[in-house]
């Protein structure tokens, strides 16, 4: 698969020259899961139960998983890698609020004989192996689905950005393939980098985006995920903006694929939360083990301090009215009951979803 995700600046640590544990374990191994916040549904309802039913599969059932959420604090997640470290845990698997911040604590844990996989984020600092979702190409793909549904307005009115937190790597990644696809072919009026990835920061730059540009100026809105589309479309609707502008998102949110059933958010990406678990959690017990990485990752990627990382990037489906039953409904992400509540169920008859 190609990478596009090699990150500019000097490199002071090499992924491949990563040590390894001074003993080789077997499945009695502890693990610690550190995953970054509480308000994406997905963490808690996917990637914490996915990693951990792999690692037990791996395990038979002996490994021990000790996890902790950092509730989008860099700081708090801090506290939660020493704490991991002064536990013995055997590796560590992080998904970084702040992946400039967290280099320190990933640099203590190697420094205590820990290995650490970076998951979903790539982490700065001497990490020994990377899985994620292709992030460029999830720009690519909001990129191209918004002027799809822009057509012939493309050319004549503005868009409005509204892109992730700067301390998040992915969303910059985000970000770069958006403009490729974006820049030349439409005007961005306004655009903004959100403050933690909030709703409620995405409502006020929409707020001010609207009362900027004119409500009805903006023919469309790259919203980088679905939480702040919600956000963003709540802020329209205040406005008395109709009919309501294509609006992107990504994550495939129950909420955000019901705006979609109901025609107020054009798409999501859907990212496969398992296959990116399941590498992870592989990656993980394979260096708690002692064992090489060379099956699990076909990729290397450099960030700002590490070269050389081996890396798995899974890749993402664009998730429109058209694909829900043959994405998110197939792969048992959610019932068709669970989309349908009698709300929806008028708009579900529409797309047959019954």
């Amino acid at each position: 698969m190609a990478v596009s995700l090699a990150a500019c600046g000097s490199a002071k640590e090499s992924g491949d020259s990563a040590k390894e544990p001074a003993e080789k374990k077997g499945n009695d191994i502890t693990v610690g899961l550190l995953l970054p916040e509480n308000q994406t549904a997905r963490y808690e309802k996917f990637d914490k139960p996915l990693i951990e039913a792999e690692i037990n599969s791996l395990t038979q059932g002996r490994a021990k998983v000790v996890y902790a959420n950092a509730k989008q604090d860099a700081s708090l997640q801090t506290q939660q890698v020493d704490t991991m470290i002064t536990n013995k845990v055997d590796v560590l698997i992080v998904d970084a609020v702040d992946s400039k911040a967290i280099a320190g604590g990933v640099k203590k844990a190697k420094d205590a004989g820990i290995p650490v996989v970076a998951y979903d984020r790539l982490a700065e600092g001497p990490i020994d192996a990377y899985t994620s979702f292709d992030n460029e190409e999830v720009g690519h793909v909001q990129g191209k689905a918004l002027l799809e549904a822009l057509g012939d307005k493309a050319e004549g009115g503005r868009i409005v950005m509204m892109n992730g937190a700067i301390t998040d790597p992915n969303a910059a990644l985000f970000k770069k393939g958006a403009h490729a696809e974006l820049d030349g072919k439409v005007t961005v009026g306004k655009e903004y980098d959100t403050k933690e990835w909030k709703p409620e920061n995405a409502n006020a730059n929409m707020e001010a985006a609207i009362s900027a540009l004119g409500k009805d100026k903006i023919v469309g809105v790259y919203s980088a995920n679905d939480g702040m589309a919600g956000g963003i479309i709540t802020a329209l609707k205040a406005a008395g903006v109709t009919p309501l502008p294509p609006v992107t998102g990504q994550d495939a949110e129950l909420a955000g694929v019901q705006r979609i059933v109901a025609g107020e958010q054009f798409m999501s990406v859907y990212k496969p939360y398992e296959p990116e678990a399941e590498a992870a959690a592989k990656m993980a017990v394979a260096l708690a083990q002692g064992r090489s990485l060379a099956a699990l990752a076909d990729s290397k990627v450099d960030s700002a301090t590490t070269k050389g990382i081996p890396t798995y990037l899974v890749p993402v489906v664009s998730l429109t009215k058209e694909n829900i039953k043959d994405t998110v409904v197939k792969d048992g992400v959610y019932t068709i009951q669970e989309i349908c509540t009698p709300k929806f169920k008028a708009a579900c008859d529409e797309l047959g979803l019954k």
